[in-house]
């Protein structure tokens, strides 16, 4: 069933006439995948290689996982989840937001074919305003920061762009709490550290 899925996913033109190149649905997941990441939507490096999270930010979110590639790419451990499938486009400050489609049309199919799930990651605010609609009137901040009460379902977390290293400047108690926590979970749910 999840080999059709994921099929089905990785064909989906849906979006064809909004998006700046062909559509490339990415997406990593398995049965079996023990953690959840869901991410905003891929960049147009990732676009370009297919492969999630394969650019500056997957480095960093990797470091903070404290996981190799091969751990991450491992769909037993990781199932790697975007907003968007595909790469959005340009906008004035950045990539353009996700593209509202992909999330109805695919999550919960995906999600209801996950048996293993420990933890799901919300990365950015577009996850969290999904999945986490009751505190939507929280900043991104606020909820990374109370990162304690989604958990054991879910952790919030900022996005690893390079371009937040000025937010992680300003919020230096994140390297200090929030990483090591994670570390931690990691190494206790799929015990690879």
């Amino acid at each position: 069933m999840m080999d059709e899925l994921l099929k089905e996913i990785r064909s989906c033109m849906v979006c064809k006439d909004y998006l700046p190149n062909l559509p490339r649905p990415i997406v990593q997941a398995s049965v079996n995948s023990k953690i959840i990441i869901i991410g905003q939507a891929p960049g147009q490096k990732v676009q370009n290689s297919g492969i999630p999270w394969d650019d500056q930010s997957g480095n960093e979110l990797r470091r903070w996982l404290g996981v190799t590639k091969e751990q991450f790419y491992n769909d037993q451990l990781f199932a790697l989840i975007p907003m968007g499938f595909c790469y959005p486009g340009k906008g004035k400050s950045g990539d353009l937001p996700p593209r509202p489609e992909c999330a109805p049309l695919w999550h919960q199919l995906l999600l209801n074919n996950i048996s293993e799930v420990k933890l799901t990651i919300l990365i950015g605010q577009y996850a969290q305003n999904y999945y986490l609609k009751e505190v939507k009137n929280q900043s991104l901040t606020e909820r990374v920061r109370s990162f304690d009460t989604y958990l054991p379902s879910f952790l919030p977390l900022v996005h690893p762009s390079p371009r937040n290293k000025i937010w992680q400047k300003k919020n230096p108690w994140f390297e200090y709490q929030v990483v090591p926590l994670l570390k931690g979970i990691i190494n206790e749910v799929t015990g690879t550290i």
